[in-house]
């Protein structure tokens, strides 16, 4: 498979799975989500979809420099593609659980164990190609945030 059109291809699978959080949140947003007591350091509504597209073109990026190098390093790229497919579920998982089903605690719990999944994904990606993991700091340092966000709504309501 050309280059490219690997990183085209986690590109459009991150996305696509994050147009169905999207959805998932979608009810929320309007309904259940402003009854909730949040920290001063709450961001506004309108910033999520701009950062999180962001952040999947990223990931997306990231995960088809990795699989361009599946020639090379075969068995360090396949763990760390299942690391990163791992931690594509957890992203979805957590808007499930913050907004589908409107668990704050399991939610809180779930966006730590992203985090450290996070973490190790970049620690497996820095071997192998350097620049995909550079593209994973900014999701840490968003999903770090986030992790905050989400334990502070639990802890106020």
């Amino acid at each position: 498979m050309k280059k490219y059109l690997r990183i085209l291809y986690c590109v459009i699978i991150c996305l696509t799975v994050g147009f169905f959080s999207g959805k998932i949140t979608q009810s929320s947003i309007t309904t259940w989500y402003p009854t909730l007591i949040k920290p001063v350091f709450n961001p506004p509504n309108w910033i999520f979809a701009p950062v999180w597209t962001l952040l999947y073109i990223f990931m997306g990026i990231a995960a088809g420099l990795v699989w361009n190098e599946i020639e090379n390093k075969q068995k360090e790229v396949k763990v760390a593609l299942q690391y990163f497919i791992f931690q594509l579920g957890l992203n979805a998982l957590w808007s499930y659980l913050f907004f589908g089903l409107q668990n704050l605690l399991l939610a809180s719990i779930e966006v730590v164990l992203l985090l450290l999944v996070l973490i190790e994904c970049y620690k497996l990606f820095k071997p192998i190609h350097p620049t995909a993991a550079k593209l994973f700091i900014p999701y840490i340092a968003w999903v770090s945030f986030a992790s905050l966000l989400t334990l502070s709504i639990f802890y106020l309501n």
